[in-house]
């Protein structure tokens, strides 16, 4: 598994455990083998889900868990396959059977791998403008996920509890309402201290899914 992929794992389990008080490390070694295995893609993706249907406490992470199953095939896989197989009909063809699985956590950890590339520090309006493009006309579908986001960027400058505010302000019809808490808190406060992880999870509406989500993202950029 990619190291910083474990991480990410290790990190959102170990939350939602001190959250929810739910044990998890059987299911962790049910990921590891799932990430580690050698089966191809597709495999892997049903490995994944048999491992969440057999642990119903856990589904509101399975997409997530998608999300960074997709990274470590990035990380760990391709390079063991043929050159171009991104642009394979193979890989397209599973693009089409995946299309309604994981979440867009996947642009923010994509993201985070950029910034690590290049040695940048995260920030909100360079993963808006500079990744995801959402300016340009051909991008307008990112543009109508992330509206809410680009809406409220004026939220770097204020603070958790101003975030948590807004998050549960958002109309249900909102595509990344969901997402919204974890992924500005992330982006206000990268590396937080122990005091601001409290402050962050208790404003959560949904402490276990946020605070999971959170500290994923924190150990992938720490990693």
């Amino acid at each position: 598994m990619d190291k910083h992929v474990e991480q990410a794992v290790v990190a959102a389990l170990e939350q939602f455990e001190k959250i929810a008080s739910y044990p998890v490390a059987s299911f962790e070694n049910k990921i590891r083998s799932v990430f580690d295995s050698s089966e191809d893609f597709m495999a892997k993706a049903a490995l994944l889900d048999q491992a969440f249907d057999d642990e119903p406490h856990l589904e509101a992470l399975r997409e997530v868990f998608f999300d960074l199953l997709m990274v470590n095939f990035f990380a760990e896989d391709v390079g063991k396959l043929e050159e171009d197989y991104l642009e394979s009909e193979e890989w397209e063809a599973i693009e089409e059977k995946t299309i309604d699985r994981g979440t867009e956590l996947l642009n923010v950890i994509l993201y985070l791998r950029e910034c690590r590339d290049e040695d940048i520090d995260p920030e909100l309006e360079d993963f808006l403008k500079e990744f995801l493009l959402v300016d340009e006309d051909e991008f307008q579908d990112e543009y109508r996920i992330y509206e809410d986001v680009i809406a409220n960027q004026v939220l770097m400058e204020s603070n958790i509890e101003e975030i948590a505010r807004v998050a549960k302000q958002l109309p249900e019809s909102s595509e990344f309402k969901e997402l919204f808490y974890p992924v500005m808190g992330f982006f206000l406060q990268t590396s937080p201290t122990e005091a601001q992880k409290e402050q962050y999870i208790s404003h959560s509406n949904d402490p276990e899914f946020d605070a999971a989500v959170y500290a994923l993202l924190v150990a992938f950029n720490q990693a």
